[in-house]
């Protein structure tokens, strides 16, 4: 990996990492439907402006069913799960429980690609799912049916974020990155809008709440995504996913700085025990990430 793409991966990992925080600060405020609507309908008109200024030709209207699919499966649905997890899980808590998202991905890819799932990968995915045990046991969190509700809401984003990862090897390998992020955020949008008029007690909106919308949709989904198609385009989908390493390193840093959450010493521990599983679930070397 050139050090142009290692540049883009630690952004990419910064702009989601933030993306757990913008979605705490704007799911409670406007309820997880609207917020993400908005997140991707936004990000998706950004982008398509981008596309027009720069003359660039997509190939999103020829391959619309692809696209409507891989929108829900891997933005419209998960984001949505994610939203309505942070109406009551501090952002860093999401953001290491969404990193069992290539341990799914495994999975899945055993039974649709027919990948080879080793006992090093087993063991990793074992250790993976421990360490979701120990972060909401061991936290600090109360232990009712919300929270856990909450996690396995995470957890359920993090699956179809797995269905999206095989999706991609799949039906996109060598495709256009900029058609990639428009086709799936104008998918997800798509997907997304009939959930709106879920009633939703909206109980304010105010410049934090206004500002993290434009955060998650401008920077955290419009140019997180040119990002990641890039990197899957440029150094293909293993090496784009280890950014999967990074998002909860920032995601714990940028809920302690801004929201002031707690970094407890279960949510280290839980941390720790769900990279340990995920670096040995997708068999990673790192002589061979550069």
């Amino acid at each position: 990996m050139r050090l142009k793409e290692l540049l883009y991966l630690f952004i990419l990992a910064a702009l989601w990492g933030a993306s757990f925080l913008f979605v705490r600060i704007a799911s409670p405020a406007l309820g997880p439907f609207i917020t993400i609507e908005l997140r991707v309908f936004i990000a998706a008109s950004v982008l398509i402006i981008y596309a027009w200024i720069k003359g660039k030709k997509l190939d999103v209207f020829n391959r619309w069913k692809e696209y409507l699919f891989l929108g829900a499966v891997n933005a419209g649905i998960p984001f949505t799960f994610i939203a309505i997890a942070s109406l009551n899980l501090p952002s860093s808590v999401a953001s290491i429980l969404n990193a069992t998202s290539p341990v799914f991905g495994g999975i899945i890819a055993w039974f649709v690609l027919n990948e080879k799932l080793t006992l090093k990968r087993i063991i990793g995915m074992i250790i993976s799912f421990t360490g979701v045990i120990i972060l909401m046991g061991w936290s600090t969190l109360p232990k009712d049916a919300i929270i856990f509700l909450s996690a396995g809401a995470s957890v359920t984003a993090s699956f179809f974020y797995g269905i999206g990862i095989v999706y991609i090897k799949k039906k996109f390998q060598g495709s256009d990155f900029l058609s990639m992020s428009i086709g799936q955020q104008l998918g997800a949008s798509l997907v997304v809008f009939p959930t709106v008029f879920i009633p939703f007690d909206n109980k304010y909106v105010d410049l934090n709440v206004i500002m993290s919308i434009i955060g998650l949709s401008v920077f955290c989904t419009a140019l997180a995504y040119f990002f990641y198609f890039y990197l899957i385009e440029n150094v293909g989908p293993t090496k784009a996913i280890t950014v999967t390493f990074l998002i909860p390193f920032f995601g714990v840093l940028w809920g302690a700085l801004f929201l002031n959450e707690t970094v407890s010493l279960g949510m280290t521990a839980g941390l720790i025990t769900i990279i340990t599983g995920v670096f040995l679930a997708t068999e990673v070397r790192l002589s061979n990430l550069f």
